[in-house]
């Protein structure tokens, strides 16, 4: 597989990058992480996922695939970002809490003028979880960095998860596989 270029940041991301052993530089820029109102919720983190990869797109990445992705946690009808502080960690735990939520990540692969994008979507059931256990977790983990507040690779994923329906890696914040078979495709 050819060297990509990875539009993140993400350490996550960059892990299953390398467990999946596709060779990759990280190049990234700072982009706003919002949308035009009206835009379907799936379609949300396909299109700053492709700002991501616009924003590297130049002459050190020409003839390179730029992977781009970006995840957001969807309860309802409402996207739930990144935890401002505490506070807002400890709401937004509270309120996934007992219930179910979609994880959905947009991924988007540019080279030169061509472009590959989709979204993978999962359900996650949570266990109720009592307000001892999410300030214990916010308070070790300090998850500012996830949307949802959360990663299922550590504690709260391991107890306070009932179930998930899809990928599991999508929600660590990569669909690792499909990307791997979109690239092999694409190469």
């Amino acid at each position: 597989m050819q060297r990509i270029i990875l539009a993140s940041g993400s350490p996550r991301r960059k892990q299953l990058l390398e467990w999946a052993e596709v060779p990759f530089d990280i190049l990234v820029k700072e982009t706003a992480e919002t949308w035009p109102p009206g835009l379907a919720i799936p379609e949300v983190p396909v299109f700053i996922a492709r700002n991501k990869a616009l924003a590297v797109k130049g002459p050190a990445t020409d003839g390179r695939t730029i992977l781009a992705a970006d995840t957001v946690v969807v309860l309802g009808e409402e996207i739930i970002g990144k935890p401002r502080d505490r506070a807002d960690a400890i709401g937004i735990l509270s309120r996934l809490a007992g219930q179910r939520h979609e994880v959905i990540t947009g991924v988007v692969l540019l080279r030169g003028e061509e472009e590959v994008s989709f979204y993978d979507r999962t359900a996650v059931w949570f266990h109720p979880l009592s307000l001892p256990e999410i300030e214990g977790y916010v308070d070790r983990y300090q998850p500012y960095d996830k949307a949802g507040a959360y990663a299922i690779q550590e504690w709260i994923g391991v107890v306070g998860i009932k179930s998930i329906e899809g990928d599991f890696y999508n929600v660590m914040g990569l669909p690792v596989s499909r990307v791997v078979q979109a690239l092999r495709k694409w190469q």
